[in-house]
């Protein structure tokens, strides 16, 4: 926006009291406007076209913030890093004073569409642009922000009534993968919350700063009546997190925390949070599921809840495939429960790109060894995808859907819209 003439701009902001550091806005931004340190989530004002992508995904409202603010005197990425909560807007007076008049306005520039993948490979791909902002029209009504900073309610005090280990490699090493399987009992407080949804945990203690640690992000691995049906209770999936991206020896703050947790512990837990990566409830419908890692635990929650409705008798579901990543074996979560599961319930699809002596395989290549089946999926309205885990893995994922689509003599231009526009491809990386 820096180039423009007007005297002022309604500058793009984020709440840091709400931000729940999941990484949607800046996954999805097809400029690259947001970035983030080890606290906040910024956006920065000499990029943002104001192209509204960032809008919906959001989970919690948190990018849903503005200030009117001349062009001068915008705030910096170092001014938004140091915040705790925003500034308060200026008042019309105070606006005045610096020069900005009522009639000043400010360009509203294209939205992000035009940011989509050409197939020619003319423009870059975007994989983000075909992901849904909206949940599937059969979806059930998600519930969201009950309880947080700037709820009536801060939080909830859950109780921890289970803490399993669902990994196989042994603890103590910083290339191991620790998975804890977690449940939680949210007692006597309403806490309604959906597959594909997630909430957020306040470890105790302070940062380096010296302030409060913000939340951290955890999806839902249960399903809606429960870990234990018809109790007031959820599941997540927990990585101990021992090394960065770059994989020098640090040892995560919340996960730590979460991994070492006793049964009898509490835990202060605010949200839920998300209203669109939700899964189909109409009878028939397909479920595609792409994940690494701890990005299993919403694909646990939707086929645990499918295998509870089979088990009733009373809902025909339709295909259930999952193509689900790890290094190796050993370090994929739950693996020993998944193959309990009937093969004519689900489909299962491994990759492990870190097996001695084999080659590496990660799920997109799962997914073109099965181009025929999925295919099929794509040209059913009636099929739902959902990719969740490590941010590197979903251009490889959507360049696969895309030839996969093409290679069958498919319109990927018509349903990579039509996937986006109804709701039936939900990407979650982070």
């Amino acid at each position: 926006m820096g180039s423009n003439d007007l005297r002022s701009i309604k500058q793009h902001l984020i709440d840091p009291e709400i931000c729940i550091r999941c990484n949607t806005c800046e996954a999805i931004c097809p400029i690259q406007a947001i970035t983030h340190d080890a606290r906040n989530y910024v956006v920065d004002a000499d990029i943002c076209n104001s192209c509204m992508a960032c809008i919906s995904p959001c989970p919690t409202g948190a990018i849903d913030n503005w200030r009117a603010m001349p062009l001068t005197r915008t705030y910096s990425l170092a001014d938004q890093f140091s915040w705790d909560e925003l500034p308060a807007e200026l008042s019309a007076e105070q606006l005045a004073a610096l020069g900005v008049g009522a009639a000043d306005s400010a360009v509203v520039a294209p939205t992000a569409a035009a940011a989509a993948a050409d197939p020619s490979g003319a423009t870059p791909f975007h994989s983000a642009a075909f992901g849904a902002t909206l949940p599937p029209w059969s979806a059930a009504h998600a519930y969201s922000n009950l309880y947080g900073p700037k709820s009536a309610e801060k939080f909830i005090s859950a109780k921890v009534v289970g803490n399993v280990r669902v990994t196989e490699v042994s603890a103590g090493k910083a290339s191991d993968y620790d998975t804890h399987h977690i449940m939680l009992d949210c007692g006597n407080l309403p806490f309604p919350v959906l597959e594909g949804q997630s909430i957020g945990i306040l470890p105790p203690g302070t940062d380096a700063q010296g302030r409060a640690h913000h939340a951290r992000q955890y999806s839902i691995a249960s399903p809606r009546n429960g870990e234990r049906p018809g109790y007031n209770n959820l599941s997540l999936t927990v990585k101990r997190v021992l090394e960065d991206h770059q994989g020098k020896p640090v040892r995560g703050v919340a996960s730590n925390y979460m991994c070492d947790l006793q049964i009898g512990d509490t835990v202060q837990v605010i949200g839920p949070f998300g209203s669109s990566f939700l899964m189909p409830n109409h009878p028939r419908s397909h479920i595609v599921m792409i994940c690494t890692g701890t990005g299993s635990a919403p694909m646990r929650a939707m086929t645990e809840w499918r295998r509870r409705l089979r088990a009733s008798g009373k809902f025909e579901g339709g295909k259930l495939m999952l193509f689900f990543g790890a290094r190796t074996q050993q370090e994929l979560p739950y693996f020993g429960p998944l193959q309990n599961l009937p093969k004519d319930f689900i489909d299962i699809n491994f990759a492990f790109s870190r097996t001695p002596d084999q080659p590496k395989r990660y799920v997109q290549d799962l997914m073109r060894e099965r181009a025929a089946d999925l295919a099929q999926l794509l040209a059913d309205p009636n099929s739902y995808f959902y990719v969740c885990g490590l941010k590197s893995m979903e251009e490889g994922v959507v360049l696969a859907l895309r030839d996969i689509a093409q290679g069958a003599g498919l319109n990927w231009d018509g349903i990579g819209e039509a996937l986006r526009r109804e709701g039936r491809l939900h990407l979650e990386t982070y």
